[in-house]
């Protein structure tokens, strides 16, 4: 069987690296194109996948001509991508965009729009999607194993966006720090800050791990760190009908969460009539309390299997197969984590509770 061909265009999301050695990995898939117009954000990636110069380019329709790729994987600034999804969906590919989905819900509905009229799968891609635990916890709260879900409580971040780049290279403070007034993940029209970079993770997951639910109201506050335009720390309580769920952000966790969990723990909690699943980055089960057992048990994760093993495996999958996606992959679902994203940052612009937009 001939392999997906796969080109990686705009490298301003630092993780564009990762998702490309997912794919210089993958059996099925062949990178056939890179595309960044500062050509030397590329540099890695070329060195790292052995890209040929053919295969290098500084405008998107250039590569898309080119290389003909069927499938094109996206990471731009969250707030620069309404342009860039209607330029490469013009060229009828499937599409993968970088979390989080965009920094608006009516970007989110353009680029829904604009590849809906293509018929090609349009996926967002939430790393967290394919922690074991993750899965294990959404397989056990869709068993019943702690009744109806009605709460959930989500901290997550890490010690800064810059801190790490591609595969995680590891960047000294004063690197940083002198990095940090260039940086779209610090400029505010840009879409950076933590609450945009991290909440629609827990509005997502949270929409996904509460059956679809959406809130009725949302209150949201924001940190106001000196110097800078943008948060690095957010709280978000979100009235339910069936009650209160919290969404807190931060960039400044003591430890990277991949490295060492911070305290607090980056994951969830979600609470349910019956039991409550605490669910906590990489690690290797889930802590499950239910009627039976109040005091709790670790549940080993279960392992991921193929096709469901990343947004690549589970893509190239669906493509292969013409079935749908599933979970926070799909717009439908990362829309209702979007509505809840723009209703706290209303919410925090106001300094009041918001009803549900959009």
């Amino acid at each position: 069987m001939a392999k997906w061909k796969l080109a990686g265009i705009n490298f301003e999301h630092f993780h564009m690296g990762d998702n490309l050695r997912t794919a210089f990995e993958h059996p099925d898939v062949e990178i056939v194109g890179v595309c960044d117009e500062k050509a030397d954000r590329m540099a890695d990636a070329i060195r790292d996948f052995g890209i040929p110069e053919s295969g290098v380019f500084t405008d998107p329709d250039e590569c898309l001509e080119k290389a003909q790729p069927d499938l094109v994987w996206l990471c731009p600034a969250t707030a620069g991508r309404v342009e860039l999804v209607q330029r490469v969906a013009a060229h009828g590919v499937h599409v993968i965009i970088e979390k989080p989905f965009a920094a608006t819900l009516a970007q989110a509905d353009e680029m829904a729009r604009a590849m809906e009229a293509t018929g090609k799968l349009f996926a967002i891609h939430w790393p967290l999607t394919w922690e074991a635990n993750h899965r294990t916890a959404k397989r056990l709260i869709d068993a019943g194993a702690i009744g109806e879900p009605i709460e959930v409580h989500y901290y997550n971040g890490n010690r800064g966006p810059l801190f790490h780049t591609h595969d995680k290279i590891e960047r000294t403070v004063e690197q940083v720090a002198a990095e940090k007034p260039h940086s779209w993940f610090y400029k505010k029209a840009l879409g950076g800050g933590s609450l945009l970079d991290y909440m629609g993770y827990g509005t997502t997951f949270g929409t996904w791990f509460m059956r679809g639910k959406a809130p009725i109201e949302v209150m949201c506050v924001t940190d106001d760190p000196p110097g800078l335009e943008v948060d690095e720390h957010s709280v978000t309580i979100a009235r339910y009908e069936c009650g209160l769920s919290r969404f807190e952000t931060r960039w400044g966790t003591f430890t990277d969460p991949w490295t060492h969990q911070p305290q607090p723990k980056c994951g969830f909690v979600i609470v349910g009539t019956e039991g409550t699943i605490g669910v906590y980055g990489h690690e290797d089960h889930v802590r499950v309390q239910t009627r039976d057992c109040p005091e709790g048990r670790d549940i080993p994760a279960d392992p991921l299997l193929a096709p469901l093993t990343c947004t690549l495996d589970h893509v190239v999958d669906c493509l292969a197969n013409g079935t749908p996606l599933e979970g926070p992959l799909t717009p439908a679902l990362s829309r209702i984590g979007q509505q809840i994203v723009d209703t706290a940052v209303l919410s925090a612009a106001e300094k009041r509770p918001v009803k549900l937009l959009g």
